[in-house]
């Protein structure tokens, strides 16, 4: 019986918790939808997301993509496939790492300065003077972040892709010795746009993960500044691990209408 309550008290929780985000982004967009946009507040969200994030997303792409081509060659030279190298990397940057190692990333930084923020003005009551003020806190508080964020997330993908090919193929030209023709040529021959619309659809899904998770975090903190703390932590986790199983049923969703090669 202990084991089927405990079960029980996890399905609940956890379908509460994604009836409650659903809900905050079903009103977020239709405040987007609506057009109740607050033009500065956005922009000020791209800054800290979006450009202040470049650093961290592009040195993550770049030493991914420069690991895994040294790893790649190192397998691939004993089939004497060396050249197999640079589509390998290209692909699998393409298609799976860069937008979900982008989407960790990301979450880790911004989705815990979110929840930090929000659940501050919320165990401070600052949300309830919004609402006192007739502000709704959805569309003050998570509308420039969610609009900045889907602004953001597919230009910091595009960064963490494009320098991990670029990592790659230095790392796998000039210090691997592996033909700089043939590692160019594979990688025009057995990439497309199909990679790039996938990669690029995955992150815009990711960024609404992130920013739904992470608000709903802090518009729910609670106890003061351990329930701060308890709601940052959370938001982490929260974010890293949709993101990681969302990713394998984008990953079978997608190659439906874009498969490889």
């Amino acid at each position: 019986m202990a084991l089927v309550r405990l079960l029980g008290n996890l399905t609940t929780n956890f379908l509460t918790f994604l009836g409650q985000v659903a809900i905050l982004a079903w009103e977020t967009l239709g405040s987007i939808a609506c057009g109740r946009i607050r033009l500065r507040l956005v922009m000020q969200q791209i800054a800290e997301i979006g450009y202040r994030s470049q650093l961290v997303v592009i040195v993550t792409g770049a030493f991914t993509g420069a690991v895994f081509t040294a790893q790649a060659y190192f397998q691939f030279a004993a089939l004497n496939m060396e050249t197999a190298v640079g589509p390998v990397v290209a692909l699998s940057m393409f298609r799976e790492l860069g937008p979900t190692l982008t989407g960790v990333m990301v979450a880790g930084r911004v989705g815990a300065a979110m929840c930090a923020e929000i659940g501050t003005m919320k165990v401070s009551q600052q949300i309830d003077a919004l609402r006192a003020l007739a502000v709704n806190p959805v569309d003050y508080l998570v509308v420039p972040r969610a609009v900045a964020m889907f602004i953001s997330m597919p230009f910091l993908v595009v960064e963490c892709v494009g320098f991990g090919i670029l990592a790659s193929y230095y790392t796998g030209v000039q210090v691997l010795n592996i033909p700089g023709v043939y590692f160019l040529a594979n990688i025009q021959k057995w990439t497309d746009s199909s990679d790039i619309t996938m990669s690029l659809v995955k992150g815009f899904f990711f960024a609404g993960v992130i920013v739904f998770i992470s608000c709903r975090e802090g518009l729910g903190a609670k106890d003061g500044a351990v329930g701060v703390g308890r709601a940052t932590t959370s938001t982490v986790v929260n974010c890293s691990l949709a993101i990681l199983i969302s990713n394998f049923f984008l990953t079978m969703a997608l190659n439906i209408f874009f498969p490889a090669g």
